[in-house]
């Protein structure tokens, strides 16, 4: 499974981003993380493989949707209301386990990071 993020970019607080992942391969449930400067890398969100489930850190619940299009085999993370400590490089993740997955041990396949920059 290969997997391709995309979509970050600078931003001014309050702002907007979409993330997209497309996946090459099987359908799998999907995760986000984020990693923010000298921080470890931490969960953002998790769907599951027919998007009929989620799951958000609670920074971010309210704020963030995860969804997805098997279609397209991509899944988007909607990030809205955004704000300063959102800053980082986030990941996308796929795991054929579990039905949903939040810890970052469970996952398998790992994208590159797409940066995310909110201003004040």
């Amino acid at each position: 499974v290969q997997l391709q993020a995309s979509g970050g970019g600078l931003v001014q607080a309050g702002g907007s981003l979409r993330l997209s992942c497309a996946a090459s391969g099987r359908t799998y449930a999907m995760g986000w993380f984020r990693q923010a400067p000298g921080k470890e890398r931490e969960f953002v969100a998790a769907i599951n493989w027919s998007g009929g489930s989620t799951l958000y850190a609670d920074s971010v619940k309210g704020r963030f949707t995860i969804s997805r299009d098997n279609a397209k085999n991509t899944v988007y993370l909607q990030m809205n209301s955004l704000k300063p400590e959102d800053t980082a490089v986030y990941c996308c993740a796929a795991q054929p386990r579990s039905p949903i997955a939040t810890i970052e041990n469970e996952y398998d396949y790992w994208g590159q990071g797409t940066l995310v920059t909110v201003s004040s």
